[in-house]
């Protein structure tokens, strides 16, 4: 037997302890059983359930009283009718699903964006397509049928023709940076450049003058961005450039730049990978090749992937907020679908974390390191064991 202690007067509570043992063993609370129990109207209810003005505040609270006692929660199709919206954004990822399933960076990005999504009722649609133009097409699909409210961009393009697109179909989108310059877009900006720079930095002081990076496709915004901070840097230390080797963000092309690098007749002391899992596949390759790590080569990565800290050696890289990424993507894009005044949103610099992977170069003709002359990097650093 349900109580009526707190319910407030108004409230027909024999309805309401007949209506709970009816509803046992059936189906959900609607708004039409919060009318009938509370003596109100349907929209009444709709009006006080959704916090809009119209109700008298005693009323509101006698409404809010039963449908905490019967149980009732929110249909989403409903209240997606109610406010003209899908409750919902989409995500497009046009990589293939073996590359995506290696690379531990979506998955704490889509948690990230999930903890911000589920306070607010929203659902992510995601969807993975094989290239740019099913990548079109799917967003032509989200606009025309009206199931997203607003989209997220990632893998910005040099020449992106993505936000002219969703411009053009009136999609609200926010770009996960660095971005292509200005444009018809919302930025939350990643300043991915300090990462590459400091590990750069970091290899210079320990004595390293030839030093390499094996890059992300040239098509994406944000490898650009990385080889550039990498070219810079080492022009800025006064050393002639590295050789550089594109890949696809993949273990198979990190490997298999590592080989070629190591190949050459003069190869590097030191290899910056623009990420992680290109890192790792580098030092086995390197290994398995007989090159000691970091005895006669060095390694810096860039995500600070959770396996980096407990392979052999441990990863030097740059750790980045992931999971941070996605919130704060997330909070961005539900201000521009609200209409909500705002403005590009930079994320807090990177932190550099020294492990085991780097050391002095090798003494020419001894085989032993160097003496080492590990300095301090431009950004947040620390040194793990």
């Amino acid at each position: 037997m349900i109580s009526d202690v707190g319910l407030g007067p108004g409230i027909n509570t024999s309805d309401l302890n007949r209506f709970s043992l009816m509803t046992m063993s059936t189906s959900p609370t609607t708004i039409t059983d919060v009318a009938r129990v509370a003596g109100v109207s349907k929209a009444a209810v709709s009006f006080a359930l959704n916090d809009k003005p119209g109700v008298a505040a005693e009323t509101r609270e006698r409404i809010l009283a039963v449908a905490r006692e019967l149980g009732w929660t929110p249909s989403l199709r409903g209240r997606a009718l109610s406010v003209s919206r899908a409750l919902a954004v989409g995500l497009v990822i046009a990589r293939t699903p073996e590359t995506l399933g290696a690379d531990p960076f979506f998955g704490y990005f889509i948690s990230g964006i999930e903890t911000v999504l589920s306070e607010r009722g929203y659902a992510l649609m995601l969807q993975v397509v094989s290239d740019g133009p099913s990548e079109h097409e799917s967003y032509r699909q989200l606009a025309a049928n009206g199931r997203v409210d607003g989209v997220f961009l990632t893998d910005m393009r040099v020449d992106d023709e993505r936000p002219q697109l969703l411009a053009d179909l009136r999609l609200p989108t926010v770009v996960i940076g660095p971005a292509p310059g200005s444009g018809p877009w919302t930025a939350v900006n990643i300043n991915d450049q300090l990462g590459i720079a400091a590990a750069v930095e970091h290899l210079v002081a320990l004595g390293h003058r030839n030093i390499a990076h094996v890059s992300g496709p040239t098509e994406l915004v944000h490898s650009v961005s990385r080889r550039k901070a990498w070219e810079k840097a080492v022009s800025d230390a006064g050393l002639p450039p590295g050789p550089c080797i594109t890949a696809d963000f993949s273990a198979q092309g990190g490997a298999n730049a590592t080989s070629a690098l190591l190949g050459l007749d003069q190869p590097p002391t030191a290899i910056v990978y623009a990420n992680d899992l290109m890192a790792i596949a580098g030092m086995s390759t390197a290994i398995s090749l007989g090159v000691e790590v970091p005895g006669r080569l060095s390694v810096t990565g860039l995500d600070d992937a959770p396996l980096s800290a407990y392979i052999q050696p441990a990863l030097t890289t740059v750790r980045t907020d992931v999971v941070g990424w996605g919130r704060a993507a997330a909070r961005q894009l539900l201000a521009v679908i609200d209409r909500e005044d705002g403005c590009d949103i930079d994320l807090p610099a990177p932190e550099f974390v020294i492990r085991a992977s780097t050391a002095p170069p090798c003494q020419p003709g001894t085989g032993a390191p160097s003496k080492d002359r590990r300095g301090s990097a431009p950004i947040p650093h620390r040194t793990e064991s």
